[in-house]
């Protein structure tokens, strides 16, 4: 899709607000059916034998179930054209980006909002795989898998709660060389909570509860919570690579609130990405959940729930220090929501193979059923 069809003034009329609901649910999707989930078995009773489904998302989202749904984009995001006139400060500015480049009349609220609470883990496979488990726990949302193929970059798949990019669609008619999928995929490129690229990079943002912001003020061009994901994700092929771009950049985390990445790669290395005093720190950590790891007055601060979190799975590691695709799905398990009598749930919990391209998902904490996504360049 070329970005002069993405301009055309005659979609003035449709306008969406990425925001978030905070204290209500979220109904269901009506987007479309699932018409290429393959079941490759009957339904199961225990996690060991799984009922999975094989998707290969298509340009028109398609719900697989209730609150889940999946997509495919193939050509150009604007994102490089968005780094090049020195990113956004702000999810306001990466919301006016779009709206005078992309989309037409876009409205933004916060992409991020409230606190959430998550839990990843990097592990080597029996076979020599490297695995990457992350949960992700909010109120129950409309989640989306976005299979993203750019022009200029890796192509990948991410997570998005859409929630965030909720619509808002007024009196006219919507331009038919763009269409309501399209607008929304584009607005989810720009909101990713996590992912996995054809490289082999696995990225994932973890809230931390605390009174301090992110806000980096160099010369450097800026970037925000989520586009940092998606500049990851595009660009950089392990570890090294990701630290290295998010040095070239300063962060703003969104909503003002506290972050820290997980970031692993297909060499088996994993890392957590935190943010002290404006000063971007690295810790080596096969776990991340929701307070700091970094040395100094910083550390430890967070949820007490996210401390019992990290000692569940650091003790697994000790215990299996390799583990399979499965026996990931089952220490995410161990430490999504329905543990813990908590309103929240675990949206989403994810498996990724970063060596075969391979993601796993669980929603809401059915561990019975996944759905099962292959990455291919």
């Amino acid at each position: 899709m070329s970005r002069k069809r993405l301009q055309k003034s005659w979609i003035l009329c449709l306008s969406f607000l990425l925001g978030i609901t905070m204290l209500t649910g979220c109904g269901g999707r009506t987007d479309g059916q699932m018409q290429n989930a393959e079941n490759s078995s009957t339904a199961q009773t225990s996690p060991d034998a799984e009922n999975v489904n094989l998707i290969s998302p298509t340009l028109e989202i398609v719900e697989l179930e209730n609150g889940f749904s999946a997509v495919r984009y193939d050509g150009d995001t604007g994102f490089d054209q968005f780094l090049a006139g020195g990113g956004a400060s702000s999810d306001g500015e990466v919301v006016e980006y779009l709206a005078n480049n992309l989309l037409s009349d876009l409205n933004l609220g916060d992409l991020l909002g409230g606190i959430f609470g998550c839990s990843t883990i990097a592990v080597q496979s029996p076979e020599g795989d490297a695995l990457f488990g992350r949960n992700f726990d909010w109120e129950n949302c409309e989640a989306m898998v976005v299979e993203s193929h750019p022009e200029n970059g890796y192509a990948s798949l991410s997570t998005v709660n859409m929630d965030f990019i909720t619509q808002n669609v007024g009196g006219g008619m919507v331009g038919m060389a763009l269409n309501l999928d399209e607008v929304k995929t584009l607005a989810a490129l720009y909101a990713p909570l996590d992912g996995m690229n054809e490289a082999g990079l696995a990225v994932s943002v973890n809230m931390i509860q605390d009174s301090a912001a992110i806000q980096q003020n160099t010369d450097k061009p800026d970037i925000t919570t989520t586009t940092a994901i998606r500049l990851l994700l595009d660009q950089a092929g392990n570890v090294d690579e990701a630290l290295e771009l998010l040095g070239q950049y300063d962060l703003h985390g969104s909503m003002g609130m506290m972050i820290h990445f997980a970031i692993a790669d297909s060499t088996g290395r994993s890392v957590a990405v935190e943010y002290v005093d404006n000063e971007m720190t690295v810790i080596e950590t096969p776990v991340l959940t929701n307070f700091y790891l970094a040395e100094g007055e910083k550390y430890g601060i967070g949820t007490e729930q996210s401390h019992e979190r990290y000692d569940i799975l650091m003790n697994q590691l000790e215990e299996t220090p390799q583990m399979g695709m499965e026996e990931v799905r089952d220490a995410l398990d161990s430490v999504s929501k329905d543990n813990f009598g908590e309103f929240e749930s675990t949206e989403w919990s994810i498996v990724m193979n970063l060596s075969s391209g391979e993601a796993r998902y669980y929603h809401r904490e059915n561990y019975n059923q996944n759905y099962t996504f292959r990455l291919e360049s």
